[in-house]
């Protein structure tokens, strides 16, 4: 169904504190790997899910933009869940991911992609991935691959956990003034694992923002 434009205001409650942990695609002061303390989640066994969705939505918010720029390629390579509510809070969670990249790019942490697809401790990670690179003076370029993702649904059916893993050794700070793009090694550093709780937005618009992230950095299990 078509979405209705989003209240500015209905995503931008924040609750815990945000953890700031620095380690790069490549480059140590680069980082773009976070992690967000937060509550245990529900206890049901996480279903499979797996392969491609690269491009963003048509069904979005009205006048909400999630474009990137072409060298800021991010691979959302995993299948939609048959369930239709995990399907749309996934959908929603790639939204996220390119709403940060794309405040990367615009240098700025009030973009309405940002606002639209967060909320809480989501939005509070949101902007601090962004004031890193505004702070250090890069922008990001190359290849950010999500995969192996799985969903998994709170007994209320109105938050959905998706996790995946993230690939980001193609994936590089660039700097703003230089053009210079910094590369370093590959390493267990480019792989980290994600949980994003999505939570439903009560307004009844067909619309999931991330409420909490989880990271797992060094994840040797996404090798």
């Amino acid at each position: 169904m078509k979405r209705r434009p989003l209240p500015v205001a209905a995503a931008l409650a924040a609750t815990a504190a945000l953890l700031l942990t620095a380690c790069g695609s490549g480059d140590d002061k680069s980082s773009d790997k976070d992690k967000i303390a937060g509550a245990d989640q529900a206890a049901e066994t996480p279903k499979e899910s797996a392969s491609p969705s690269g491009a963003p939505a048509a069904d979005k918010p009205d006048g909400v933009d999630v474009s990137l720029p072409k060298d800021m390629d991010l691979v959302f390579d995993w299948d939609k869940p048959k369930d239709k509510t995990e399907a749309a809070a996934m959908e929603d969670a790639a939204n996220y991911v390119r709403a940060i990249y794309r405040g990367v790019n615009k240098r700025t942490t009030k973009d309405a992609a940002l606002v639209a697809y967060s909320t809480g401790d989501g939005l509070k990670y949101a902007k601090t991935q962004i004031d890193v690179r505004l702070e250090g003076g890069w922008t990001a370029t190359g290849t950010r691959r999500h995969y192996q993702a799985t969903t998994r649904s709170a007994p209320n059916g109105n938050s959905v956990e998706v996790a995946f893993c993230v690939d980001s050794s193609k994936f590089y700070s660039k700097e703003i003034k230089t053009g210079k793009v910094l590369k370093g090694a590959p390493s267990i550093t480019d792989f980290d694992y994600f949980k994003i709780i999505m939570v439903k937005l009560p307004t009844g618009d067909d619309l999931w923002q991330a409420s909490k992230v989880y990271v797992e950095a060094k994840a040797a299990k996404c090798q």
